[in-house]
């Protein structure tokens, strides 16, 4: 299973899914050895599968860091705090999450829009 960090220390995710707001924006950025890029994107997909058909789920993306960046980030959009957490503690969402190499690290948190 890859090993989740938390990019703010003081808000770990699981504390992030104590908020009950929406819409919520997931941004979770992955480092991956080279070597295991197209392999994680496989069973990514497939996780991103199962999410997409989740209620709650509105969008998804997946960014690389250029100039031979080990980063990958998946920019997914909620209506709510619940519905992620929902579909992140459903029994067939941790067990995809499972598939993924130990040496894969993620670091998912989430954010609310705020006007500039």
């Amino acid at each position: 299973m890859a090993e989740l960090q938390s990019l703010d220390p003081s808000t770990p995710l699981f504390a992030q899914f104590t908020q009950d707001t929406g819409p919520i924006v997931l941004a979770n950025t992955f480092v991956v050895p080279p070597e295991r890029t197209e392999a994680f994107l496989v069973l990514f997909r497939r996780q991103a599968e199962f999410m997409q058909a989740q209620p709650g789920f509105i969008s998804l993306q997946m960014h690389k860091g250029a100039a031979g960046s080990r980063l990958l980030m998946n920019i997914a959009v909620w209506e709510s705090t619940g519905a992620l957490a929902a579909a992140f503690g459903s029994p067939e969402f941790q067990r995809l999450a499972a598939e993924f190499p130990d040496d894969i690290v993620s670091y998912p948190h989430i954010f609310e829009r705020i006007d500039a």
